[in-house]
């Protein structure tokens, strides 16, 4: 059997450690590379009208009341713009904002330090926040709900509870697994967004802003193509833009048109699609280990060598969306349309 690259499929177990180009999750120093590209302003957030549209209301009402903004609740996939659009709404605002996530609050105390230092219509952006720690959920419904922190001082029967009053602020928080939330602490926030894939056109327009803020110039159909590999995710359009700069720098003349695009990424390895080696390879795995599937996903996970927690969150959720895997009672099937794609023969069952 042969794919599309013209090569024989490898099965092999999956390298947990490989940086993957199309990851969205941020990686090494991209977080300043990020920053200096992330948009100042509702009117700059390209994409996601429908959270847009429910924030600016939000924004104004509370501008006009003069009092923080209520909680909010962003989740989603990552790379989506969850970070960047709390540091928008600290902007809208006008306010401060503060930034931690949830495993780095490992003790009470810590969280305690943190909220005592916030002041009058400050912002918490809380990264992770599925990851908080049971204890620390108790301590952080009284500060959410009442404005209020309850300390406990000394131990045993001499115990008692100290409560200091906090200055009202907003806490934003951003999870890609908002189901691993506990209810009592989901309930507390005052606004749920998620943040879906973007459309084309607009990962589009997120290429064509950030090609112009890093001074490269680049021919409408490059955009266009780097888009479409993208997953329609902006920190993979971004990371992608930048890889094919170097290319470009290296092996052509600075400029990127479509040719030159075509080859970037052909070295890369990222099709049509936006798949790389490792979507392939799973894909791969289920079609020549389990003749297509179904196959739940331990077995899955032991066969590809990955967790079950990166098969489900990282791989995925594309997959899926394209329509190149189903779930079923059974298990997870590979459809028609992965076969046609990665240039096999369908197995119908």
């Amino acid at each position: 059997m042969v794919n599309k690259l013209g090569t024989k499929p490898a099965i092999n177990n999956f390298m947990e450690t490989e940086k993957r180009i199309i990851d969205p999750k941020e990686q090494g120093d991209e977080k300043s590379f990020d920053f200096s590209l992330r948009p100042k302003t509702l009117s700059e957030y390209i994409g996601q009208e429908k959270v847009k549209d429910n924030l600016e209301i939000a924004i104004s009402a509370a501008r006009k009341r003069q009092e923080p903004i209520e909680h909010v609740l962003l989740y989603g996939a990552p790379g989506l713009g969850k970070t960047t659009l709390a540091h928008v709404i600290a902007n809208e605002i006008g306010a401060h904002i503060k930034v931690t996530s949830g495993p780095a609050i490992e003790k009470s105390g810590d969280l305690a330090a943190i909220l005592s230092n916030l002041e009058e219509g400050d912002i918490l952006f809380i990264d992770e926040i599925h990851r908080l720690n049971k204890n620390i959920e108790e301590i952080l419904y009284p500060a959410m709900e009442d404005f209020a922190l309850d300390i406990i001082m000394g131990k045993g029967p001499s115990a008692r509870t100290l409560r200091l009053d906090l200055p009202h602020f907003t806490i934003i928080g951003a999870t890609t697994m908002a189901s691993l939330l506990s209810a009592p602490l989901r309930d507390r926030f005052g606004h749920m967004h998620h943040l879906d894939f973007y459309e084309l056109e607009d990962v589009e327009r997120i290429i064509r802003r950030s090609a112009k803020l890093l001074n490269i110039e680049l021919d409408s159909k490059a955009a266009t193509l780097i888009a479409s590999r993208s997953r329609k995710t902006p920190r993979i359009a971004n990371r992608l833009l930048k890889r094919v700069r170097d290319y470009c720098q290296v092996k052509g003349n600075g400029y990127i048109d479509l040719p030159i695009c075509e080859e970037a990424f052909k070295m890369m390895e990222v099709d049509d699609l936006g798949l790389d080696h490792v979507d392939r390879k799973l894909l791969i795995t289920i079609i020549k280990k389990f003749r297509g599937g179904p196959v739940g996903l331990n077995t899955l996970s032991a066969a590809t060598g990955e967790d079950i927690d990166t098969i489900l969150n990282v791989y995925e959720p594309y997959l899926l969306q394209l329509g190149f895997l189903d779930r079923s009672p059974r298990g997870r099937l590979v459809t028609e349309m992965a076969y046609k794609h990665l240039g096999l023969d369908f197995i119908g069952k």
